[in-house]
């Protein structure tokens, strides 16, 4: 399992909209918004591909998310994984990034099945747990066991923004730093 660097990953936000985070039981919403928010500026800042699965009924998606990478439009779905988009998995492919970071609701839905299914066509998989949320914590945890037999990684926004940049004394590590700190936040 390759560690996240700027080269190697992309990150993958899944169903963060409005009608769809109402759900969320695992993780205080201003949390999520926060992290995913956190998320959003690490991949803006290191400069890596990034894209949006969202389903119809779901609302609005979060604008923690969207307006640090410049209000992209998610790719619409109605399947529970984002890999039955083949639009989106040819756009990853396109990409050449080999390492998938996670966000999403529900965890044990989308975040769980696309995972699954990441790893299925090859995809080194991390789940950014403080930047997804779920219906039930027993339920959320047997998500999270199962990615993880499956050969996938639980890990955390601040994780990967040290994964990064490596460097925190660097301009970039400095920026990246400030942004663990906002998940901070009360």
């Amino acid at each position: 399992m390759e560690i996240p660097t700027r080269d190697n990953s992309a990150v993958l936000f899944l169903d963060l909209q409005q009608e769809i985070l109402k759900n969320n039981r695992t993780l205080p919403a201003d949390r999520l918004r926060r992290t995913s928010g956190a998320l959003a500026k690490l991949a803006a800042l290191h400069r890596l591909p990034v894209f949006l699965s969202a389903v119809p009924p779901g609302g609005a998606f979060s604008d923690a998310v969207l307006a640090p990478l410049g209000h992209p439009q998610p790719r619409l779905r109605t399947q529970t994984t984002a890999f039955a988009d083949a639009g989106l998995v040819e756009a990853l492919r396109a990409s050449g990034r080999r390492v998938l970071i996670l966000s999403g609701v529900a965890s044990e839905i989308v975040v769980q099945r696309t995972a699954l299914d990441a790893l299925a066509a090859g995809y080194q998989v991390h789940v950014a747990v403080d930047a997804c949320g779920g219906v039930d914590a027993r339920t959320e945890d047997a998500a999270w066991r199962r990615i993880t037999a499956f050969g996938g990684v639980t890990s955390s926004v601040t994780t990967f923004a040290a994964e990064l940049t490596g460097d925190f004394t660097t301009e970039p590590g400095g920026a990246t730093l400030g942004i663990v700190y906002e998940t901070l936040g009360g």
